[in-house]
């Protein structure tokens, strides 16, 4: 599966199967967040501290969140005896537990969180996609959704200390419409897949061909229907890589989806941007294995 070191070993059979799963995911992260900001007070760097606390805390809601869910339609908490796999693998601290703290900022922290929610969304898709019950694929559905608006509000938080790491207002930067760049970035995209599947082996080929046809296909739909908002990028050319290509494409789909009111707009602004962020967890995960042969 994109992002994760492994797939679950079967499908996830049960709504207390997929709580329990749930319950054990976020209990991961609360943790391991509340560890690194034990660590980062200790080591003197109180700012980062706050932040991987709030991380830890925001966690922790959503922990609770699981709880009452599952009270709520299974009549009791989540039993971490159903988890059938390493949760483990759906969280990764990218070093920050054992780099020196001064080497850290607000930025890169948040940076982590925002890969870790995707990989969650990632997974919830996995599971909703997988499903062999109804129940068990809306609640895989319901939590894939929830992933996505932490993953915008990550973002959100992320461009802030961006702005506040360089002391830019933020909004102040230069910003250029990009009305019609959905799509020619949707273009631009399948292009460079193309172009690294000339080269990659036969199996990582096709994968790269499949995602090149479906951001075509994306680029044909947004030509036919755009989004109906403008969304805007930074200035200057469009990257060549296609991890940066896919992170871009991300970023506007979720500014598209925090600014339109219409409903169905909406929910096909947060289809695509969802599709994107499983875009990119799998360029993340898999390009730089292919780059390396």
């Amino acid at each position: 599966m994109p992002a994760l070191k492994s797939e679950p070993p079967r499908p996830v059979s049960s709504i207390e199967e997929l709580f329990a799963i749930a319950h054990a995911m976020e209990h991961e992260a609360a943790s391991r967040y509340a560890e690194l900001a034990l660590r980062m007070r200790g080591e003197g760097n109180a700012q980062l501290a706050d932040v991987f606390d709030r991380l830890a805390a925001d966690e922790r809601g959503h922990l609770d969140s699981v709880v009452h869910w599952s009270e709520r339609e299974s009549g009791r908490v989540p039993d971490p005896a159903r988890v059938q796999w390493d949760i483990s693998h759906t969280f990764d601290d990218e070093g920050a537990g054992t780099t020196a703290p001064s080497l850290l900022t607000a930025y890169r922290a948040l940076s982590m969180a925002v890969r870790n929610e995707e990989r969650a969304f990632a997974f919830w898709s996995y599971v909703a996609a997988h499903a062999r019950s109804a129940d068990v694929r809306r609640a895989a559905e319901t939590m894939a959704h929830e992933e996505l608006e932490h993953v915008a509000t990550l973002r959100r938080e992320r461009r802030r200390a961006f702005h506040a790491q360089r002391s830019i207002p933020s909004g102040a930067t230069e910003r250029r419409e990009v009305v019609a760049d959905l799509e020619r970035l949707e273009r631009r995209l399948a292009q460079r897949l193309e172009q690294m599947a000339e080269t990659a082996e036969p199996d990582e080929a096709e994968r790269l061909r499949d995602a090149a046809r479906n951001a075509l296909g994306t680029a044909g739909q947004l030509a036919i229907e755009p989004l109906p908002i403008d969304v805007k990028a930074s200035p200057g050319e469009d990257p060549d890589d296609p991890v940066a290509l896919s992170e871009l494409l991300v970023d506007l789909y979720l500014e598209a989806a925090e600014r339109i009111r219409d409903e169905a707009a909406l929910d096909r602004a947060q289809r695509l941007a969802g599709g994107a962020i499983s875009r990119l967890a799998w360029l993340r995960a898999d390009l730089p294995a292919m780059e390396l042969r």
